[in-house]
Parts: structure tokens; sequence; C-alpha cells
């Protein structure tokens, strides 16, 4: 039988098979060797990021850095946004604002409900949203349960207010925290025992029952917190603006037809302008300007008539007192000027009773104006003088004065031309040394 100790004795003291350490990172597989392809293609590649220039190094740190405080941004405001399904979400977003929308033409055939008390429950629903400190998201949604119902069913005026209630309190399960949601003897004591606890309860599932249970309304609150992040972060005082703005579209008629994204995006425009920041004319839309328009003449002529509990609201400093800011603003006279577009220049058109069609200076002759051929001029008498023009070569006439030539002007001589085809119409010297140049050439002459 073979000595099995000896072997092993042996072949572990052989420096020909050396012991192998364990790794300390766990199990080691052995690398396979690369092909020279794929050798070739990462050479490739580190050179190319070795001749890339500063400052294109500088600009991708700058806009990795921006994408950085934009995600930031939107973390911050409680949007989870990846890059990767960006687009597949606002695309979702866009699709279910539309399908969760409120007609005014099925509301305009309520028997009993008219459009002048909608401000009286926008009003009451504000006061209790600010007294439970929900979410800026509730509302928005409360009111888009209140039409979705009203468009679909006939409310009468003594369950108005029942409706408001019911669709706050959906809305604020939907939104806001289990502790923030106001319990049914808390709306029972607002509404001054009105209707009793069982009324609510039973409007709620009569409610969602007619919706049809869908509650995932994009409102323009969450449409405004994404336009305050992207492409840039927006300051808080234009972000407060625009949601005062926001806020007093729920109280109007025309407002209602308008999508959430568009009341965004017409509020946020219109704060942008009144705090003095820049217009981004690539975003505005045709709804987004009407909007803007609809805020603006309110405002304008009807500023004192706006929502007391709205004015206080946004009137603490937590608000950076947008609407003491706003309310100035229209008081002073001011308005939104709506930008029109410049039209592309345009080649002047002849007229057809003008006998000049191009800009004409000051040594225009009469030839000149007429519309028959020209006429030859007469040769002039050449001297047989050595240093006469006419012997000189073309180099050695350079510091001698032309010959002049008397043309035959056999044609009657037409009218002078008016005074717009002149150059001077056309080309003003913005320098101030040319500034007596600004004249008609007519006049310097004369």
């Amino acid at each position: 039988m073979k000595d099995t100790s000896v072997f092993s004795r042996h072949s572990r003291n052989n420096p020909l098979y050396p012991k192998k350490r364990p790794s300390p990172h766990g199990v080691t597989k052995s690398r396979k060797s690369q092909s020279p392809l794929t050798l070739s293609v990462v050479a490739a590649a580190a050179a190319a990021a070795s001749r890339r220039s500063p400052r294109a190094a500088k600009m991708e740190s700058m806009l990795q850095r921006r994408r950085e405080l934009q995600l930031a941004a939107l973390r911050r405001e409680g949007i989870l946004l990846e890059d990767e399904y960006r687009e597949e979400i606002r695309y979702y977003m866009y699709e279910m604002e539309r399908y969760t929308m409120g007609t005014t033409t099925s509301m305009d055939q309520q028997p009993e409900i008219k459009w002048h008390m909608r401000p009286c429950l926008v009003e009451f629903l504000v006061e209790l949203h600010f007294t439970f400190r929900l979410r800026p998201e509730t509302l928005y949604l409360t009111l888009n349960i209140v039409d979705r119902y009203v468009s679909r069913r006939i409310v009468y005026i003594k369950h108005y207010q029942l409706v408001g209630c019911a669709a706050l309190w959906i809305a604020a399960k939907f939104e806001d925290a289990k502790e923030r949601v106001p319990t049914v003897q808390e709306l029972v004591h607002y509404c001054r025992d009105t209707y009793d606890e069982s009324a609510f309860i039973q409007m709620e599932g009569h409610v969602l029952a007619t919706i049809q249970w869908t509650l995932g309304h994009p409102t323009a609150e969450a449409w405004l917190r994404m336009m305050c992040c992207v492409p840039s972060v927006e300051e808080p005082k234009v972000q407060h603006v625009a949601r005062f703005l926001m806020e007093i579209t729920l109280f109007y008629r025309e407002f209602v037809k308008f999508p959430a994204s568009a009341i965004a995006l017409g509020s946020l425009t219109l704060a942008r302008y009144l705090c003095g920041k820049g217009r981004r004319m690539f975003e505005e839309t045709e709804e987004c300007l009407q909007i803007v328009e609809h805020l603006d003449n309110r405002l304008a002529k009807h500023v004192n008539d706006l929502s007391e509990t709205l004015i206080k609201k946004y009137s603490y400093a937590f608000y950076s007192k947008a609407a003491t800011f706003v309310v100035q603003y229209y008081l002073q006279g001011g308005r939104f000027f709506r930008h029109v577009a410049l039209p592309f220049p345009v080649t002047p058109v002849r007229p057809s009773n003008s006998v000049v069609g191009t800009p004409m200076s000051a040594t225009t002759t009469a030839s000149d104006l007429s519309d028959d051929m020209p006429i030859t001029p007469t040769s002039p008498y050449f001297s047989s003088d050595l240093f006469s023009s006419s012997a000189m070569s073309d180099d050695d006439k350079e510091n001698f004065s032309s010959p002049k030539f008397d043309p035959v002007a056999n044609k009657q001589p037409s009218e002078n031309p008016p005074e717009q085809f002149l150059p001077h119409d056309f080309v003003q010297f913005g320098r101030k040394a040319l500034h007596n140049l600004n004249v008609s050439p007519r006049a310097m002459v004369s």
C-alpha cells in the first residue's frame, strides 16, 4: 500500500506546487483572457475619454450637476420620477386628466344649482381644507370630484354642501396621512349639524359609485410641482404666486373646461411675468395663454371681489405674501401684455403709378429716370501730350483725375424722385459721429 502521508508532506513543501491562499473577497474565478477586439474597443474608449477637451468635460459635469439638483428638488416636493419612465408617466397623466374631467355642459343643466353658488362652496372648502392642514392636492381633488359628480347627477341646493364635504372626506383619505383626515363628527360640527353622520357615510358611497371609484386624477398642484423643478427650479415666491393664482381658478366657471396641466402652466406663466422673470415662449400653448388672459382680465376688473378667505390664507409670510403682492400689482394698474410675434420682413412692392423702382442717390440724372434706352455719350477730345491721361498706363492714372464725360441728354427731364425712395429712409447710422448723415442727401447738397 502506498504511503500517502509522505507524498502529501513533500507536496506541501515542494516549491513547484505553492499553496494558494484563500482570497479575502470570497471565491475567486480565473479571468478569461480578453480577445484583441475587446481590448481595442476598451483602448479606443479610454483614448476618446482622454482626448475630451476641458470645456466638454466641464459642460458634462455641469449637466450632471443640474440633473442631480432637479432630482433632489423633485424628491423634496414628494415627486419620485425616474429618468427612464418620466415620459411614460407624463403621457399617462395627460391621458388621465382628460378622462377625469367634468363637463360644463352637463353642469349648466342643473335645475337648482347655479354658477354664482360655486364661489360660496369653494370658499367654505378652502377654509375647511386650511383648518385641517391638508395637502394642496387634496383641495384640487375635492373640486374635481364635485365637478364630476355634479356632471352626472342632479344635485339640489340642500345637498350641495353635503356633496362638497363628502368629496373633501374622500380626497383626504386618498391624499393625506391618516391622522389628518377629518372625522365624521368634525364634519357634522363644521356644517352646524345640518346633516347627521349617516348622511355623510351614505353620500360618500354614492359619490364613489358615481365616479366609478376613479380617484387618480392628476391635479394642478401635481403638475405645478413638476413644472417648478424641470427644466429649472423656480423661486419660492414664484411658486407661491402660482399657487394663489391656481386656487383662484377653482372659483369660476370659465376655468372648469381647461385641463389641470394647462391651469398649472398658465398660472406659472402669469406668476413668472408678475415676478419679473423671463417668459418661456417655447412652453406656452394656446390653452395656457387663454388661461392667462382670463386670470388677467378677472384680476384687473374684479380684484376687490376675490375671496377674503383665500386672500387671508396667502397673506402669510409662509406663502411669501403672494396675495398681497398680486392685489397690489393689479390695484396699481398692472396688466399682462401678450407679445405678438413680429412678421418677417417683406420686400417692398413697387407701386403701379411710380416711376422709380429702387432707392436712388443724390447723383441721379434725368436719363436714369427715363424708361427709354440710354444714349451713348460723345467721345472726348484726346490730347497728343505724352503725359495726358490717354497716353498713360492704367497704373499711372492713379493720381490723376479721370476725364469728365458730358452725356448728351436729349430727353425731357422728369420730376424729382419722392423722398420715401431715398437711402436715408432705409439706412440709419447708429454712431454719434455719423448722426449728421441721418438727413436727406438733397438737403446736404443744397
